[in-house]
């Protein structure tokens, strides 16, 4: 009994860190293409079985506004001229392997909405945002 206890605490070690980096349920981190600095964080979560992401951090140098509005935003959407902070960014993603697609992801600094697809490599997020055949993947890092 003992030794199965402890293969079973083992393998329970093995595997957990193998098994937390396989969700993409979390805090991450974004990163500022042009810049390579951090820029939001985003928590991602299951809603009645869709995956969904709001911003719940802004990095923001002092000079500019903490918690701005998606004055870019189609007026016909939901979060026109709402605070960022808050903004449910990543919209009905479904699980599908490894992969998370068939949702869609704001930028809300263009306003534009993109289609997109998730998955975790290598304990980092990539997000991939895409019209057609065209996209453009992030990576997002872990956020503690």
């Amino acid at each position: 009994m003992r030794k199965l206890l402890l293969m079973l605490m083992f393998v329970a070690s093995v595997s957990w860190p193998v098994l937390a980096q396989s969700t993409i349920v979390g805090s991450w981190k974004t990163i500022d293409d042009d810049t390579g600095k951090p820029k939001s964080v985003v928590e991602i979560y299951e809603r009645g079985g869709k995956y969904y992401g709001k911003v719940t951090k802004l990095f923001r140098s002092p000079g500019e506004e903490q918690n701005p509005m998606c004055k870019s935003c189609d007026p016909k959407d939901k979060r026109y001229q709402q605070p960022v902070i808050g903004m449910e960014i990543i919209e009905g993603l479904e699980k599908d392997g490894d992969e998370y697609e068939d949702g869609t992801i704001l930028d809300p600094e263009n306003g534009k909405v993109y289609d997109c697809k998730l998955w975790v490599e290598d304990g980092k997020l990539q997000v991939r945002g895409y019209i057609s055949f065209l996209f453009r993947t992030q990576t997002w890092l872990p956020y503690k």
